[in-house]
């Protein structure tokens, strides 16, 4: 079932917060704009670096990144056909964003690792 898209931020105070995480949450999403933020990959080298992530959603999370104006992708006329995967310049204007989830992470998954432990 499709999840609700705002349509307007104004809804109350945390809307803009739940808005984007609508856009770039989920367990893969910021992982693999991570990525991207390196270069162009094509669809494979991702899966690569994702390694436990399934096709299927690595499929579903990239269609959504596009569909949601994040990532380009490019097909070429190549037989097999060569597809790229790349940032767009609003899918750039989450560096800081993703940046700054992977700095948190560095610094406080260790110790979330050791509570649950």
């Amino acid at each position: 079932m499709a999840r609700t898209r705002h349509l307007q931020t104004d809804c109350s105070p945390g809307c803009a917060v739940e808005a984007a995480l609508q856009v770039i949450g989920g367990k893969w999403k910021g992982v693999i704009l991570y990525h991207l933020f390196e270069r162009t990959m094509r669809f494979n080298e991702l899966r690569r670096r994702l390694a436990s992530v399934t096709q299927r959603m690595l499929t579903t999370q990239l269609r959504e990144l596009e569909r949601d104006g994040l990532i380009t992708r490019t097909i070429f006329p190549e037989v097999p056909p060569r597809v790229e995967y790349s940032l767009s310049e609003h899918g750039r204007t989450l560096h800081a964003v993703i940046t700054a989830l992977k700095d948190w992470g560095d610094h406080h998954a260790p110790a979330a690792a050791d509570r649950a432990a």
